[in-house]
């Protein structure tokens, strides 16, 4: 098998080099590749890489994710995230490969308190969401064989991430505050990219193109902002009595404390029994991959 990996670098992208590799032959790029285009923001060249290598499998994890940057470059996002996936797409059905690909739960207004589900009606909040959303449209309308997941608070122990930012406060400040009516599930870039390969194998093993489609993954359970900070402290302090965390209270605030150029959805719920019934996978608790990251990083 031929698989071709964008965004190596990424999150989930440095993940996915791990997981995929027992799958086959992986061709992992980002955009400072010089063999073969990686860079989305040259969706011809990038297309070109498709029908060069002709690969059986593009798996595609690069984006721009800097969401409120994206409101003041609004035409680099849509490059990024709706015309180089449009070329990706095209060119996939061109060769017959499979699409994996990777949105987002801002494609959904952030409204009510109920887990999103795949068929729900999309209302993006920002600049973001919308290409996002555009992406995974123009996948739909390409024709060719695609798996779309949409996660969402990813993280990772590798590169900057939400708890290290609270241990770096919790050591500085004896106070904190932290956002509490944004509600989703914190979901672990190696969960991530170990449902995808296992998934990329059961759609090439079985061939079976039904299996294309929009699915939600994230960890099970949810939390807010909030709680995901106060799990992250107290399980620091189990893990490194040492630590050296000065703070005694976490706030909760909500998020017009801390006003952004996009607008963040306060219900981030992913509804994830579609992905768990068709490929028989059971997600774990939130909480599981945070202190396994935790334990990494500590």
């Amino acid at each position: 098998m031929k698989i071709l990996l964008l965004g190596k670098n990424g999150q989930v992208g440095w993940e996915l080099q791990r997981s995929l590799a027992p799958l086959g032959q992986v061709l992992a790029l980002d955009r400072h590749s010089t063999d073969y285009c990686g860079d989305l923001s040259q969706p011809e060249q990038l297309a070109q890489t498709v029908r060069d290598w002709r690969p059986d499998v593009i798996v595609n994890a690069a984006a721009h994710t800097a969401v409120d940057k994206a409101e003041s470059e609004p035409e680099l996002a849509r490059c990024l995230n709706a015309t180089a996936v449009q070329a990706l797409a095209q060119a996939a059905a061109e060769v017959g490969a499979w699409l994996v690909h990777y949105s987002t739960d801002y494609v959904f207004n952030g409204q009510g308190q109920q887990a999103w589900q795949e068929t729900d009606a999309t209302a993006p909040l920002s600049v973001y969401g919308q290409t996002k959303l555009e992406g995974e449209q123009h996948i739909a309308a390409s024709g060719c064989k695609h798996l779309i997941f949409r996660t969402s608070w990813v993280y990772a122990a590798r590169g900057g991430n939400f708890a290290k930012t609270m241990l770096r406060l919790a050591a500085e400040r004896e106070r904190l505050t932290v956002i509490d009516d944004q509600h989703g599930a914190p979901t672990g870039a190696d969960m991530i990219a170990d449902v995808t390969t296992y998934a990329v194998r059961q759609a090439m093993q079985t061939q079976d193109a039904s299996l294309s489609g929009v699915y939600h993954l994230v960890a099970s359970g949810v939390t807010s902002w909030h709680g995901y900070a106060s799990h992250v402290i107290g399980q620091a302090r189990k893990l490194k009595t040492d630590a050296g965390l000065k703070v005694t209270e976490i706030a909760p605030v909500p998020t017009s404390a801390f006003p952004t150029p996009a607008k963040r959805p306060l219900n981030s719920r992913l509804d994830t029994h579609k992905l768990q019934h068709t490929f028989g996978l059971v997600l774990s608790p939130w909480q599981q991959g945070v202190d396994r990251m935790l334990a990494e990083i500590l």
